[in-house]
């Protein structure tokens, strides 16, 4: 085996894309292997790989390691994404917290009945406009700085950015009152490693089609 991460899970976003992101953001290559089968999965659960009997499973530094936001605090500290103390550390939890509100809504969204659509979107523009945007609005125009925490690029950056993206997919115009969050999503994008993760072939997973929620109900619905 390599010394890259290896990444367990479908092939598609879920809960394994801000990880995808975070490890892509750091400048780190990893391995994916995809879930088709429940086979597969029940196969994960025997061998004892899942603690908790859940992916998103993560094989780093000889660990193997589940529940999401464990991973991403782990990759945001080994690649120094997490702040330089306490107190930083915890605005980044505040930050990250917020934006994985948003981000439940957006991941639940293709699982949602057809009559529930249209409610559903209303919702995550409203969240997103009058709750969640405005916080970081706020923060980037009080501070006067390119990044979140102490102008320094931290897991925080990185969560907001994919959060943006995604939003922006559903509702196009969602960061027309937001000038900052403008000008904050057009530094990132082109900061290198984050342009390099946004080009085609990359493995950025594209928005979850009908296929990538067949094969997820499939693996993990009894």
């Amino acid at each position: 085996m390599s010394g890259k991460p290896r990444l367990t899970y479908c092939n598609g976003r879920g809960r394994m894309e801000p990880v995808r992101w975070l490890l892509a953001a750091a400048g780190v290559e990893f391995e994916e292997i995809f879930l088709e089968t429940r086979e597969q999965y029940e196969k994960l659960i025997k061998d004892g790989s899942l603690m908790f009997q859940q992916v998103p499973l993560v094989e780093i530094d000889g660990m193997k390691m589940v529940q999401t936001r464990a991973i991403l605090s782990y990759i945001a500290g080994k690649y120094n994404l997490y702040g330089k103390d306490l107190k930083e550390r915890a605005l980044i939890d505040m930050y990250v917290e917020g934006i994985t509100d948003l981000m439940q809504m957006i991941l639940m969204f293709p699982f949602a009945p057809p009559e529930a659509k249209e409610k559903n979107l209303d919702s995550i523009k409203e969240r997103a406009t009058n709750r969640y945007f405005p916080v970081f609005e706020k923060v980037l125009k009080q501070h006067g700085q390119d990044f979140l925490v102490n102008n320094k690029f931290s897991w925080a950056d990185v969560q907001l950015i994919e959060a943006i993206l995604a939003v922006e997919e559903k509702i196009p115009a969602v960061l027309s009152g937001f000038p900052q969050l403008q000008a904050f999503k057009i530094r990132m994008s082109n900061m290198p490693t984050i342009k390099k993760f946004l080009q085609p072939g990359s493995p950025r997973k594209p928005p979850p089609d009908e296929r990538y929620v067949e094969t997820v109900l499939k693996i993990f619905k009894k």
